[in-house]
Formats: structure tokens, C-alpha cells, sequence
């Protein structure tokens, strides 16, 4: 079986108030894409990576990511689109058709595990589409346009799912074939996949498996580095 990775990572980090794009920041001294790619690098469940990054910048990726750092697994850097699912969908122009599982990951969540890479490919398997992430923990209200509140939701029932994300290649495939068509746009790349009617299973990951987009989601990242080198002394 093999499976290939989409890294999403042509984000421009507007939500982050600087002058470089959030995927370049450094966290502990180490660059937010270089945290990500290097636990694909090192997953031995993962055959390929096909990287996605704005294309002013792909010659710099190429060689000081992809050829200084050694990231053989690395097969493929397209051109990023305009929104994320552009730049997904150029991703997966680059898959071949002898893969068998499409896992897509956000560039700026550093801190997916070997582990849950593991199990959403597994399940992937299983069920031909996963998603992963965790119960709510807040209340969460429906608003109005004008800010009133409609409706307190059940949240016993709703979970923030997070990447990555798993599929047989067909499936997502078809998935982005068919938005294409209607012209359809989603948040995350499940919704591509339900919206055909195709059951897509949730797994638990980890309330530390954080999207890295504003300045305090930086701070929260510098905070988890620490506290897990703590642990591991």
C-alpha cells in the first residue's frame, strides 16, 4: 500500500500581523515547516510527500528544505492557489495513480505525532475517509448577523476536527472533481468528501495539535516545545 502526504503550506499569514508568512516562523528556534515535514520524513507510513508552497518561493524550498535538510521523501513542490482547497487540489495533481491513501496535513500544525499519523491512515483504510479531532469544551452559540445569539448547540455532539485528513485516492479525488464542477468551496476537505454522501469517520487526536495562525497560537506553540522537553529530560 502506499500512502502520499499533501502539505499544504502557500498561506500567507495575514491573521499573524507580520511581514513572514506563519509556515517560515521559527518555534524554538526552528521553522514551523520544518517541525511538520520532519515527522512525515521520519512516519514509516508515509511513502511521499507532495508540498504545496506559494510559487515565489519553491526555489528557496527546494534547496534549503528539501535538499539542505534531506527531506528525501519529498518528491513534489507545487504552486499554492489562491485558497487553500486551490492549493490542495494542485497537491493532488501531483499524486499518481498507483497511490492508494491521500493524507492531507496543515503545514502550521508542528505538532502531529507519528502515532496519529498511524491511526488516520489505518482507519483510512478501513472506512476510505477520516478525519480527526477533539470534543468541544466550550459553549458553543449560533449568532445572528447583528450578534444576537439564535441557539446554544448540543455540544455533546460537535467536535473541532483538526488534520489530517485521510482517503482512499478515489474518493478524495472524485471529492474535489465534483466541487470543482459545482463551483463549491468547504473549510476543510471532509466536507468535499460528505457532501457526496460519503461517510467520513472522526478519530480522537489531541487538544496540542494546534493550527498555528494568530500571534498567541505562537505563544501556545513556544509553551508545548518547552513543556515537552521538560517531560523528556
Amino acid at each position: 500500500m502506499t500512502t502520499v502526504a499533501i502539505i499544504p503550506a502557500a498561506g500567507s499569514g495575514k491573521r499573524m500581523q507580520g511581514g513572514l508568512s506563519k509556515q517560515y516562523l521559527p518555534v524554538d528556534g526552528k521553522m514551523i515547516l520544518l517541525h511538520t515535514l520532519s515527522v512525515f520524513e521520519l512516519s514509516p507510513d508515509i511513502d511521499e510527500i507532495v508540498l504545496v508552497a506559494p510559487e515565489e518561493d519553491i526555489p528557496m524550498i527546494r534547496q534549503m528544505i528539501v535538499e539542505h535538510r534531506g527531506m528525501s521523501k519529498v518528491r513534489h513542490v507545487m504552486a499554492g492557489g489562491k485558497q487553500r482547497q486551490d492549493s490542495v487540489r494542485n497537491g493532488l495533481a501531483a499524486v499518481e495513480n498507483q497511490a492508494d491513501i491521500v493524507l492531507i496535513h496543515d503545514a502550521v500544525r508542528p505538532f502531529i505525532s507519528e502515532n496519529l499519523i498511524r491511526l488516520t491512515v489505518q482507519e483510512a483504510e478501513k472506512h476510505g475517509a477520516v478525519a480527526v479531532g477533539m470534543p468541544v469544551k466550550d459553549t458553543i452559540k449560533r449568532v445572528d448577523p447583528g450578534g444576537w445569539i439564535v441557539e446554544t448547540l448540543n455540544r455533546q455532539v460537535l467536535w473541532m476536527t483538526q488534520t489530517p485528513q485521510a482517503f482512499k485516492r478515489s474518493v478524495i479525488q472524485e471529492a474535489y472533481r465534483r466541487a470543482d464542477e459545482d463551483q463549491f468551496y468547504g473549510t476543510d476537505d471532509a466536507s468535499l468528501v460528505e457532501r457526496m454522501g460519503f461517510r467520513v469517520k472522526m478519530i480522537a487526536a489531541s487538544y496540542a495539535n494546534i493550527k498555528i495562525t494568530t500571534p498567541e497560537d505562537l505563544l501556545m506553540a513556544e509553551f508545548l516545545i518547552k513543556k515537552h522537553k521538560v517531560h523528556n529530560r
